[in-house]
């Protein structure tokens, strides 16, 4: 039980334990507020990979204004089983609680004709105060 009365087994026992400086504290610091971000993003990746769970801000929608329907034809290309696809699709913007969301995408789901229908949702942060009103009062709760 020597070694429990000992500060620094590799130092004499005169000379004690040498502290740690200021310099070392702040390289410690600041070497977990840089790394900070990356764990953090490395431990929400496990977490999804895990239970299969969505990372909410791993993508993003770009809106993105064209002059004509073919300049969006053109920029609306993406591949599907391999296949280039270039088909014209119609957006459709519904607004509703967020309560609701999963409700939708379900009913979206059963009766849309792509095998992956494309539904995103968007919180809605600021917008015209009587509008809002009007979706809280006309929008049944759950």
């Amino acid at each position: 039980m020597e070694w429990l009365s000992q500060r620094c087994p590799l130092l004499p026992a005169a000379q004690g334990c040498p502290r740690p400086g200021r310099g070392t504290l702040l390289l410690v610091v600041t070497l977990s507020l840089l790394m900070y971000p990356v764990l953090r993003s490395l431990a929400l990746q496990l977490h999804s990979a895990i239970t299969g769970s969505y990372v909410s801000g791993t993508h993003s929608i770009a809106f993105i204004n064209c002059l004509n329907e073919q300049i969006a034809k053109d920029i609306a290309r993406y591949f599907w089983k391999g296949e280039l696809e270039e088909s014209t699709e119609i957006l459709l913007i519904v607004k509703t609680r967020t309560s609701k969301i999963g409700e939708l995408s379900n009913y979206v789901r059963s009766i849309h004709p792509f095998e992956i229908p494309e539904i995103i949702s968007l919180p809605i942060d600021q917008g015209n105060p009587l509008y809002l009103k009007w979706i809280e009062e006309n929008v049944p709760r759950d």
